[in-house]
């Protein structure tokens, strides 16, 4: 089975140390912990990591997140290895993410080796900018192909880029054939994907996206009423108070009052 660690992200990394490890000079086994910090590598080389009666091989691409306090050991295939790293601490005790403790990062290893580079740059200028980098690495990696994700969400690749398609076009048109081909599916399979995970239709979950956002605009913001109608793509009022009434069970005035009440 494959090993699992566990990530509370709902709060910034402490970047502790990032950098360039360069291994395998001094031999080609090293045994090492690190006692408060995680560690996260994202590998150039070929080896093998083991961990908790694990053994997992390293490849170039791979990335791997080994917790606190957790002996590691360290097998390599040539007398000089590079891998990125990020030591840190996550101070956060919310929702937790689960993925496999080493994943190969596909496609996404160059992007993830620029955030790092970022990362490893900012860490002795900004801290906050090196929290953020890796902030953004740790997040990408919970949606690498075959993470176990056990968090509320879409868990198909397709149905997770359908919906960055229509928070991204929310105060646009949007049909169906057009979501589909951004996702790289057909419309039929769009539309037996969003039945699955979600329960609705594609219509429907656009609808309540754009109430929700509509919902945040009433309460959150002075914007008059035509014009949150048109930054969720409503533009003509009535059907907008109509769809409001529906999905907010109230008017969106009634709404605005119900919260600065």
């Amino acid at each position: 089975m494959q090993q699992q660690v566990e990530l509370a992200l709902d709060q910034p990394p402490h970047v502790a140390n990032a950098g360039v490890g360069v291994h395998g000079s001094a031999g080609p086994h090293e045994v090492f912990r690190l006692p408060r910090l995680w560690q996260l590598h994202l590998y150039s080389y070929s080896g093998t990591l083991e961990f908790g009666g694990v053994s997992h091989p390293i490849r170039p691409g791979h990335v791997s997140l080994v917790p606190p306090d957790t002996e590691v050991h360290f097998h390599y295939d040539a007398p000089r290895c590079e891998h990125l790293y990020a030591h840190f601490r996550l101070p956060g005790d919310g929702e937790r993410r689960r993925l496999p403790a080493m994943q190969d990062a596909g496609a996404e290893a160059a992007a993830l080796s620029g955030l790092l580079r970022r990362t490893v740059a900012a860490s002795t200028q900004s801290p906050s900018r090196a929290s953020a980098e890796l902030w953004t690495v740790l997040w990408r990696t919970t949606t690498l192909t075959g993470s176990a994700d056990s968090s509320p969400g879409p868990r198909h690749p397709a149905l997770r880029t359908a919906m960055a398609h229509i928070e991204e076009h929310l105060a646009g048109p949007l049909n169906i054939p057009a979501i589909a081909r951004a996702a790289g599916v057909s419309h039929t399979h769009l539309t037996r994907l969003f039945r699955e995970d979600t329960g609705s239709t594609v219509v429907g979950y656009i609808r309540h996206r754009r109430m929700e956002r509509a919902r945040h605009l009433l309460i959150a913001s002075t914007l008059a009423i035509p014009a949150i109608a048109a930054a969720v793509g409503i533009s003509d009022l009535q059907a907008f108070n109509k769809t409001c009434r529906k999905e907010l069970g109230a008017s969106p005035r009634a709404v605005r009052q119900a919260a600065s009440g």
